[in-house]
């Protein structure tokens, strides 16, 4: 074979792979996708751990003197797991200790009604408070400024017979008050 040809044959074949190349990346085309999802803002009271919800203070009176107990208590409840994932505010509100059966008027001298305070704490660095006898509870809502997990501490605390100490409650083997704990994802 004649020199001039091998050189000239191996010229072209280094000439074809970046012929080659190049017919290549024409060829290719690239496409990028966006990934995307959102998390809506979420709040859940957790769940009761202990005596089911309920603050069992059993007799309200000293049976001495028919007078409000000053030694009244009960354990917190605790509302395990609780979390919210945007910024939110932990709410409480409460109804006096009412009588059930005894519904009328009580007579003088008497009341059908105690007035408490009512606290969820460990949500804020201040806790809620609600008192049923007070006009307005403007600490019953906490506000927190970040996404949060935790318990949630709810307690009864500071009883007093509405209508003032010196009275006597009325008999009934039902009186009842509610505590309602509300959390709320800021908008």
């Amino acid at each position: 074979m004649h020199p001039r040809i091998l050189i000239v044959a191996a010229c072209g074949m280094s000439i074809m792979p970046v012929a080659a190349q190049a017919q290549e990346s024409a060829a290719t085309d690239t496409k990028s996708f966006a990934v995307t999802g959102n998390v809506p803002a979420l709040c859940s009271g957790g769940t009761l751990a202990g005596d089911e919800g309920t603050f069992d203070l059993g007799v309200l009176i000293n049976t001495s003197t028919g007078l409000l107990r000053t030694d009244l208590s009960a354990p917190p409840q605790t509302l395990t797991g609780a979390f919210c994932s945007a910024q939110s505010t932990i709410t409480v509100a409460a109804t006096p200790l009412v009588a059930q059966n005894f519904t009328a008027t009580p007579p003088t001298s008497f009341s059908r009604s105690v007035d408490y305070t009512a606290t969820a704490a460990g949500w804020t660095p201040g806790a809620a408070v609600f008192n049923t006898a007070a006009s307005a509870n403007p600490a019953a809502s906490q506000s927190r400024g970040t996404p949060f997990s935790g318990d949630i501490a709810v307690s009864v605390s500071d009883f007093a017979t509405t209508g003032g100490n010196a009275l006597r409650l009325v008999a009934d083997d039902n009186y009842r008050g509610t505590v309602t704990v509300t959390l709320s994802a800021a908008n």
